[in-house]
C-alpha cells in the first residue's frame, strides 16, 4: 500500500515547543537549531496556527522560510475551528492568518486541527472542509489531512465522509499502541485500511519516554538500546508514515534525534522484545486504573472532567514526569472544576466499573497539584 512522502526522511521537526528567551521565541537559537535539521537532510517542519499564540508560525518564517529555498523543505500547519472563532469567516481566516505569517507562499501538508467529537461541530458548522478543499484546489495546499484525538469509530466515520483526505496525523508511541484511551493501534489500523499515509506526533509521549525511572530502563541498559532512539524507531517502523513528529526545544535535543534517525533503520524482533519488557515494566508501576470510559463524569454535579485528571497523575505515578503531570493537570482544569472542587456525592464511585476510589484519589491531586 502506498503512502505520501516516500522520499521524505522519517524524522520532522515539530515547532510547538521551541527555545524561549521570556515570552518571546530565541530565534538565534531556532535558526542553529533548523540548520542542523536540513543540513542532516531532514526536511518536515510542522506548526500550527495556535503554537506559541502564533509565535511558533512567526519563527517558521524567521529561522526557515526567509533563508531557505522554497523547495528545500516542507512545512505543515494547522486550522484549530474550535479554538476562538464566533463565525465562519473568523475560522477561515486562520488560513490567511498562518499564509501571511510565515510568507510560505503555500504549505505542502494542511490539517483540520486537533479532531475530536466535542471538536468536531465547529468544522462542519463552519464549512471548513470545503474551504480547505478550494485552496488545495488553487494550489494554496499540495496535501489535506487532519490531526485527530479520540476513537477508531469517529475516525472510520470521518475518513469515509471525506475520502479525499490524504494523511491523518496520530498520537502513536509504544506505551499508547495498546492503551484503552489513546488506542493508537486501532487508529491506526482505521487510517491504513482507508488507505491513508500517517503522520505521527508524540513519539516519546512528551518526553516522558525519554527520563523514564530507573528500573523501567534496565531492559534498555542491558540490552544496549537508546529510549529516545527505541521510542521513534518504534513509531517510524509502522508501514506509510510520511515522517514523526519531535517537538525539539534544544540543540541538544536535536543532535540526539538525529542520531537516532539518521539511517533510520526498523526495528527487529529482539527490539520489539525489549521494549515489550519495558511495558511490562510500567505495568508493574502503581497508577491509577482507569480506561477513560467517562461512566464517572455523567452527572458529576461540578462537570469534572476526572479521567484527564486521572491521566495527569498517572503521569507522575508512571513516568516518574512531575513536572509534566502538574502541567498536564493545569491544562486539563483550566476553566473547569478542579480535584478540590469534588461534592463528595460518591456518584462517580458508583458508576465507575474499575471500582476506584474516585474521591480519595482526588483529595491526594488536589494536595500535590494545587
Amino acid at each position: 500500500m502506498s503512502y505520501l512522502g516516500e522520499n521524505i526522511p522519517k524524522l520532522g521537526f515539530g515547532l510547538m515547543r521551541l527555545p524561549m528567551l521570556g515570552d518571546s521565541v530565541d530565534i538565534e537559537q531556532v535558526k542553529t537549531m533548523t540548520d542542523r535539521f536540513l543540513a542532516a537532510g531532514f526536511r518536515y517542519f510542522d506548526t500550527a496556527f495556535g503554537y506559541l499564540g502564533g509565535k511558533s508560525e512567526a519563527a517558521a518564517k524567521a529561522a526557515l522560510v526567509d533563508r531557505y529555498p522554497r523547495d528545500s523543505f516542507y512545512l505543515a500547519t494547522k486550522l484549530p475551528a474550535w479554538a476562538g472563532p464566533k463565525t465562519a469567516e473568523e475560522a477561515k481566516q486562520m488560513f490567511w492568518t498562518s499564509l501571511e505569517r510565515t510568507g510560505v507562499g503555500y504549505f505542502d501538508f494542511y490539517l483540520l486541527h486537533n479532531i475530536g467529537a466535542p471538536r468536531l461541530k465547529f468544522f462542519d458548522d463552519y464549512g471548513i472542509w470545503d474551504f480547505l478543499r478550494a485552496r488545495r484546489d488553487e494550489g494554496l495546499i499540495r496535501h489535506l489531512g487532519f490531526s485527530f484525538h479520540d476513537g477508531p469509530e469517529l475516525l472510520d466515520e470521518l475518513l469515509t465522509k471525506h475520502p479525499d483526505m490524504e494523511f491523518v496525523q496520530l498520537q502513536i508511541n509504544y506505551t499508547d499502541w495498546e492503551d484503552a484511551g489513546v488506542q493508537s493501534r486501532k487508529c491506526y489500523e482505521v487510517v491504513r485500511k482507508h488507505g491513508k499515509s500517517v503522520v505521527i506526533m508524540e513519539p516519546v509521549k512528551g518526553g516522558s519516554l525519554a527520563n523514564l525511572p530507573e528500573s523501567v530502563q534496565k531492559p534498555f541498559h542491558d540490552a544496549g538500546m537508546d529510549p529516545v532512539a527505541s521510542a521513534l524507531r518504534f513509531a517510524a517502523s509502522l508501514d506509510g508514515v510520511i515522517t514523526v513528529l519531535s517537538g525539539m526545544s534544544t540543540l541538544e535535543q536535536m543532535e540526539q534525534n538525529i542520531a537516532s534517525m539518521k539511517n533510520f533503520k526498523p526495528l527487529n524482533e529482539k527490539e520489539y522484545a525489549v521494549i515489550a519488557e519495558v511495558l511490562t515494566e510500567l505495568k508493574r508501576r502503581p497508577n491509577i486504573p482507569c480506561t477513560g470510559c467517562s461512566y464517572c463524569t455523567k452527572g458529576c454535579p461540578v462537570s469534572m472532567p476526572i479521567p484527564d485528571i486521572f491521566s495527569a497523575r498517572n503521569k507522575e505515578l508512571v513516568y516518574g514526569d512531575a513536572v509534566g503531570a502538574k502541567n498536564h493537570y493545569n491544562m486539563f482544569t483550566g476553566g473547569k472544576a478542579k480535584a478540590s472542587q469534588c461534592a463528595a456525592c460518591g456518584q462517580c464511585e458508583a458508576a465507575c466499573p474499575q471500582h476506584i476510589q474516585i474521591m480519595d484519589k482526588l483529595k491526594e491531586i488536589a494536595q500535590a497539584y494545587e
